[in-house]
């Protein structure tokens, strides 16, 4: 049986790139990592406070739509990448590139929105955690230079679940981080009763920061995590909560 996923309205996604990105249903996990409406939930994240071996169980479950078991990352918000076909002696990274068909490289999020980047080629393929301290950080930048190194040459990108841009509340501090990105202030909308709020736009900050890097072509960024509960996980709307995961990976050719 099949676990309900995301479908991801990725026009320009190269055919032999497999993308899938889970929702918190068709998993083991019990309340509150449950799926919302009193059934098991698909936390795949060891480090919320989850059973051990209910999240086993779970990765098991998305292992059979999977070529292979993922490159689980420990994500620390910063900008390391990870080259997962190259034998990585640690897995602390907030990115993941790969130029090996069948190699998933996955991330885990409850409200930072990951990114989903391939070659149109199909020869490299990446995938990044952006919450906002790593976009600010240059993760995206991190990423795209990688995967230029290993020869991408035009690269398309897709923004998946994450908080959306009227339930993303933040403070002077992070219109500063973006500072650099003047442009990028039109993502942040300030909140009139609440001097010194702003509503920030992760979607809107990444095309920004992935244009800067010449990558222009990006699709996503419609869905928000914190205002869907039946679909998603969300750590600001719950605190306790479950990960979902975005998977991309290159298809062997038959």
């Amino acid at each position: 049986m099949s676990l309900p996923t995301l479908a991801v309205d990725w026009p320009d996604l190269p055919l032999s790139v497999g993308v899938l990105t889970t929702t918190r249903q068709g998993g083991v996990s019990g309340a509150p990592y449950d799926d919302g409406v009193g059934g098991g939930g698909l936390n795949l994240g060891t480090h919320v406070g989850d059973g051990a071996d209910i999240v086993a169980r779970n990765r098991a479950l998305l292992r059979q739509q999977l070529p292979s078991e993922p490159l689980w990352l420990t994500q620390v918000h910063g900008t390391g990448v990870i080259h997962a076909d190259m034998s990585p002696t640690s897995t602390e990274a907030d990115a993941c590139i790969t130029a090996q068909p069948e190699q998933v490289c996955a991330i885990m999020t409850a409200d930072c929105m990951p990114v989903l980047l391939a070659d149109s080629r199909a020869q490299v393929v990446g995938a990044a955690h952006a919450g906002w301290r790593g976009m600010a950080s240059g993760v995206l930048q991190a990423t795209v230079n990688a995967m230029r190194e290993r020869g991408a040459d035009q690269i398309v990108a897709w923004l998946g679940p994450g908080i959306g841009p009227n339930a993303f509340e933040v403070g002077q501090d992070v219109l500063q981080a973006f500072e650099p990105w003047a442009t990028g202030h039109s993502a942040f909308k300030a909140i009139e009763a609440r001097p010194g709020k702003f509503f920030a736009d992760l979607p809107a900050l990444a095309k920004v920061i992935l244009a800067s890097v010449g990558v222009s072509n990006v699709a996503g960024g419609q869905h928000c995590t914190l205002s869907d509960p039946a679909r998603f996980y969300s750590f600001r709307r719950d605190r306790i909560t479950g990960r979902m995961a975005t998977m991309i990976w290159i298809k062997r050719a038959s």
